[in-house]
């Protein structure tokens, strides 16, 4: 089985190098099996509201950390839900606490948000996709960040949703410096989940910013044949992203909110080549004309685009107003306006950039939450790639 499982990395090595890796979605289509969201697990409770940001100072030395020791257990927790109401949510989500690291590593979310500031737009982009594509399989626990778990299978980062994911190097280096000032004590995962909020803070111009809790532990498993079942492909029709959203304990609104995620970062154009040719297609005529120019390739090689070709480095509610037009990509995105409450959702956010982002604030904290581990099933690992024991 060991042969086997590096047979079946080299080949998603083999499939990453023959196209572009660096981007955006790289399904198939149609899609090798059904997409099938997997069990949904309980909601987890309402999150905290998010905060306004504090002034970001890299240059002012902030005080010494104290001495490093052993963050304590979170309880139990068993959810597996991301997002949030526009009411204000109250209390952290189950067992997760905002300022976790005051006591082990001052520094710790400081550290973070400098390595992301230092990643490109495109990298950012990448880390808010890395944060969704890590909870939406197994929960918020690292698992996606693995090179190697189980002897008898390849991880998840393997996957074919996942071959495009892109921000591990910034991950790597600010657990690098967290080891190195603090120890082992803060959590890959909670890393990740801190630079999704940081590259949301960046590519909001520093305009959305909010609290994130923490306190997760890094999980023990990751199988590649999870992605596909977990991770909604950008031509599932509306009722199934409502379906696969609710897996995740997310309602329609708070699945049409973080699809506005779509409004930076870039995807291959294998993800949506069928809406450049197909008659149904209800793309905009002359974006669908640009997108098949830059789709070209005389070798073969598929393409990359931007996803929003108004606003592509910056994230706000173009997003929306562009699937009123008629000019995204994928058949999720036009799959917005197939049902009456995914359609006003659609042009709610549209109407209301500040509802919307205070939306968005809300549903990263509660996507953060989903299946959290704990000391007793997870472990803080020394390195983001491989588990302790390896």
């Amino acid at each position: 089985m060991a042969k086997l499982t590096a047979a079946l990395t080299v080949l998603a090595l083999v499939a990453c190098v023959g196209r572009p890796c660096q981007a955006g979605y790289g399904y198939p289509h149609p899609m090798p099996s059904p997409y099938t969201p997997s069990t949904p697990s309980p909601p987890p409770p309402t999150p905290i509201a998010p905060s306004s940001p504090p002034p970001y100072s890299p240059s002012t030395p902030s005080p010494p950390p104290p001495s490093p020791s052993t963050p304590s257990s979170p309880p139990p927790y068993t959810p597996s839900t991301p997002s949030p109401p526009p009411p204000t949510p109250s209390s952290p989500p189950s067992g997760l606490t905002v300022g976790y690291y005051q006591k082990t590593c001052y520094r710790a979310e400081d550290i973070v948000r400098e390595a992301v500031r230092d990643a490109s737009k495109g990298i950012m982009a990448g880390l808010i996709r890395l944060f969704f594509h890590d909870c939406f399989v197994r929960g918020c626990d690292a698992s996606v960040l693995l090179d190697t778990a189980d002897p008898n299978s390849a991880t998840e980062k393997f996957g074919i949703p996942n071959l495009s994911l892109r921000g591990f190097e910034v991950i790597d280096a600010a657990k690098a410096r967290i080891e190195k000032e603090c120890g082992n004590v803060v959590s890959c995962a909670d890393i990740v989940a801190f630079a999704g909020r940081d590259a949301t803070y960046f590519l909001s111009n520093k305009k959305v910013y909010f609290d994130m809790p923490a306190g997760r532990y890094d999980g023990l498993v990751s199988l590649i044949n999870e992605t596909l079942p977990n991770l909604p492909p950008p031509f599932a029709t509306v009722e199934q992203l409502k379906a696969g959203f609710a897996f995740k304990g997310l309602n329609t609104d708070e699945m049409v909110t973080l699809s506005g995620a779509h409004t930076i970062g870039i995807s291959h154009c294998s993800s949506f080549s069928d809406r450049l040719t197909s008659n149904s297609s209800d793309m905009d005529a002359r974006l669908k004309s640009t997108l098949q120019q830059q789709c070209q390739s005389n070798s073969g090689t598929d393409n990359t685009v931007v996803q929003d070709n108004k606003t592509p480095d910056k994230l706000d509610n173009k997003y929306y107003k562009n699937v009123l037009s008629h000019e995204v990509l994928f058949t999720s995105d036009a799959a917005l306006m197939m049902a009456t409450d995914t359609s006003d959702a659609v042009r709610a956010n549209a109407k209301d950039t500040n509802q919307w982002e205070e939306k968005f604030k809300a549903a990263m904290v509660k996507m953060g939450a989903i299946d959290t581990k704990t000391v007793a099933n997870g472990e803080i690992r020394r390195s983001c790639r491989v588990l302790n024991t390896n």
